[in-house]
């Protein structure tokens, strides 16, 4: 809930104000940010942790 302590806005600015801070509260992270566990298991299983060097940013993709 918010109130307006100075000014005086119309009824369709306080709509927009309305909409905005309701929209960011619904924000979601889109598509599967994290990689599953079974990526990390299967991972682990070939042996392929991150390692520093040459290339490094191609193997850390998965």
């Amino acid at each position: 809930m918010f109130s307006v302590v100075k000014g005086q806005p119309t009824d369709v600015e306080l709509a927009a104000l309305t909409a905005v801070v309701l929209s960011l509260g619904n924000a979601e992270p889109e598509g599967d940010a994290k990689p599953s566990v079974r990526h990390w298991v299967r991972r682990q299983q070939l042996r392929l942790a991150p390692t520093p060097g040459p290339g490094a940013w191609k193997r850390s993709r998965g």
